[in-house]
This record gives C-alpha cells, structure tokens and sequence, in this order.
C-alpha cells in the first residue's frame, strides 16, 4: 500500500511541477509590419528596413524570410535576437513595371506567432 501511496505522491507532485512551469518564448514587436513607398521610379530597385524589438523571455531565431515573387529580396538578422535586444528584416523590391504593387515577406521563426507577414507598397512611375 505504502508503495502505491509513494507512486501517486510522484506522480502527482511531478504533474504540479510541470504545469507550473512556463514555457519562455520570443515574441516580436515590430515598429510598423506595413510600408509604403508612395510613388517610385521604374527600374529602381528600392529597400525598407523592418525594425523589431524581441519582447518575449527566449531569444528569436528567424529561420527564413519568403518574399511573395522573384522581384523582392529579403536580408535578416541572423544571430539570434536575445529578449529585449532589436533585430531587422530588410525587404527590397525591384520596381521593373509599372502600377500599384502589394508585396509580401513572410517570415518564419520560433516565436509566439512562428509565421508573421510584412507588407510593401507603393505605385511604379
């Protein structure tokens, strides 16, 4: 009896404690997730840098940024972004036509939301 008195007390105690526990997780912050580069001229590739600020309680690692076409570029920070550290996504789109243009980065990562899309806009002259 006593043996199986010792099994529950275990068992329970070790469900406590790991329900107790939080998981920590980096959370971005960014400054603004849309921009807009009004009118632009034709043939000139032109670039935006996203700022973040990680206000989670575990570093941020950005595995990749996906732009939505072949005009678009993304660079990131690399290193992880350690809990209240600033990190940046720079997106480039090359303005080859002409026209109002929406253009989408979509980032992955280990955060809180671990898929988050930034936005360019803006019209080719």
């Amino acid at each position: 009896m006593n043996k199986v008195l010792n099994v529950v007390l275990v068992v329970a105690v070790a469900f406590i404690s790991l329900t107790a526990m939080s998981v920590a997780i980096g959370e971005f912050k960014f400054e603004k997730e849309t921009h807009d580069f009004g009118n632009i001229p034709q043939r000139t590739p032109v670039s935006h840098e996203f700022k973040f600020t990680n206000v989670g309680d575990a570093p941020i690692i950005i595995s990749k940024v996906d732009p939505t076409c072949g005009c678009s570029v993304a660079d990131f920070s690399k290193a992880p972004v350690k809990p209240g550290e600033t990190g940046t996504i720079k997106a480039t789109f090359n303005a080859a036509s002409k026209g109002p243009f929406t253009k989408s980065f979509t980032i992955q990562s280990n955060t809180k939301t671990p898929v988050k899309t930034l936005t360019v806009k803006g019209t080719v002259q």
